[in-house]
């Protein structure tokens, strides 16, 4: 168990101890998209949902999921976010909400989690909002796009 981080002596489950880390500014983006019908689509962009504002009402849905992280993510630090954005595409060639998430910290450990999070229950939320109209949606594609910052350096999705 030596090589696990997350384990402890007794090969349970931990915590690990990022107290002594040094505060980096940590940024994170992730992606996602909903695959949607032509009706659905037609919906969205026309502001005709029955729910409401489809996109508004995700992107508020983002928001709260990455500063809830910690709660739905076990072994997830809980930290200060210093900002979270969204940006939604609906693009027509391919039927599909695009969502992508920047998560900003000033902090020990990264936001990669937040992002991630932030862009799922946006996703979810655009099911939710469209699913009396749809029920054959698909989300799909959620990843890390980039992260920035900490000891293990910047990553790039190519």
């Amino acid at each position: 168990m030596a090589d696990f981080t997350h384990f402890n002596d007794e090969g349970r489950a931990k915590m690990v101890d990022v107290g002594m880390k040094s505060e980096t500014e940590r940024v994170a983006m992730a992606a996602g998209r909903v695959l949607i019908n032509q009706e659905t689509f037609k919906l969205i962009k026309d502001g005709g949902m029955k729910k409401g504002d489809v996109l508004g009402t995700a992107q508020i849905a983002g928001i709260m999921a990455a500063k809830k992280t910690p709660d739905i993510i076990p072994m997830c630090h809980p930290i200060i976010i210093d900002g979270i954005d969204f940006k939604f595409n609906l693009n027509e060639k391919e039927l599909a909400v695009e969502i992508k998430a920047e998560v900003k910290c000033s902090g020990v450990t990264g936001v990669e989690m937040e992002a991630l999070t932030a862009v799922s229950a946006a996703a979810l939320t655009v099911y939710d909002m469209c699913k009396a109209v749809q029920k054959d949606m698909v989300i799909d594609e959620i990843c890390l796009l980039s992260k920035k910052g900490g000891k293990s350096g910047d990553f790039h999705r190519k």
